[in-house]
């Protein structure tokens, strides 16, 4: 049951990566153009780069990096409101079921290979990293930082995102044959942190997730408020850990089934020997009881 489960959603990670990627144009030899249809006018919900052969819709991250004007630094609510509504309903549930960097890192996790835990004094601070990414590399830079003609520069983008050189950078180069005398510095400075990456993979669970990604920073921030959500039974739990022991987002689901780091993989739930874990979707009764026994006791 619990291995059909985790097919089930690699299942879908893969069939959505494919859905997104299905610009077929885009991949063949010669000088293939970069889909730039009406669908390249809405962002995907997880991380894919716009620059992708077969992408047929835009990097939430690089719509996120260009919500200011480059004149009038006029906040574009269509984009950063589309994202929170995504994260107001499921929260981080498109980390773990539409995002197809996390299918990729998640195989390379299964490559047989000794796996590496970091220490929580490590792995704590470092899961802040994120935040500082989404902040500082996809808001603050791209607004104080201008070019000559007033236009914020894609920062996270361009001198980071390994999601861009694996899906954009490494394909684009294999077909076009020009594109490979216009290497330089920067290209090979996005390669080494997309080995580092790679290679990190194999020891950890998606560390990109855990310490970089700033989407999935983003979805996290509505995490506690989304309307999907995870619900502990208290009087079927029996404390036996196991759900702790199964997550490989390193979260205690009867501490905190809402944490920001959870991606709702359902691997706890599938887990759980006594079905004490279950999604919901929030009902309005259940957020309003608190007030309504507030206010029979104010009456009282």
């Amino acid at each position: 049951m619990v291995k059909k489960a985790a097919a089930f959603r690699k299942f879908i990670q893969a069939g959505w990566g494919i859905l997104t990627n299905a610009y077929v144009k885009g991949f063949l030899p010669g000088d293939p153009p970069i889909y730039k249809g009406p669908l390249k006018q809405f962002c995907v919900p997880g991380m894919n780069c716009y620059s992708c052969p077969g992408a047929l819709g835009s990097c939430p991250i690089g719509s996120m990096q260009a919500v200011f004007d480059g004149r009038h630094r006029k906040f574009a609510f269509y984009v950063v409101g589309y994202l929170s509504l995504i994260g107001l309903i499921v929260g981080r549930f498109v980390c773990g079921w539409l995002c197809l960097f996390g299918l990729i890192q998640e195989l390379l996790y299964k490559i047989p290979t000794p796996k590496l835990k970091v220490p929580e004094a490590i792995d704590k601070p470092l899961r802040y990293l994120k935040y500082v990414m989404l902040f500082v590399m996809v808001f603050a830079l791209p607004f104080f930082v201008r070019s000559e003609y007033g236009v914020g520069a894609p920062f996270f983008c361009k001198y980071i995102c390994p999601v861009g050189t694996l899906e954009g950078g490494i394909p684009l180069v294999l077909l076009n044959d020009a594109m490979r005398g216009t290497l330089g510095w920067l290209f090979r400075w996005k390669f080494l942190l997309l080995i580092l990456c790679v290679l990190a993979s194999i020891f950890i669970y998606r560390p990109f997730c855990k310490y970089i990604c700033p989407l999935g920073a983003f979805y996290g921030l509505f995490q506690k408020v989304s309307l999907v959500r995870m619900q502990v039974d208290e009087n079927a739990c029996v404390n036996c850990g196991l759900c702790a022991k199964t997550c490989k987002m390193n979260v205690d689901p009867r501490k905190n089934p809402n944490s920001c780091e959870c991606i709702r993989c359902r691997e706890c739930i599938n887990a759980c020997p006594k079905n004490a874990l279950s999604m919901i979707i929030r009902e309005k009764k259940a957020a309003d009881q608190p007030i309504q026994e507030g206010l029979r006791k104010e009456s009282i």
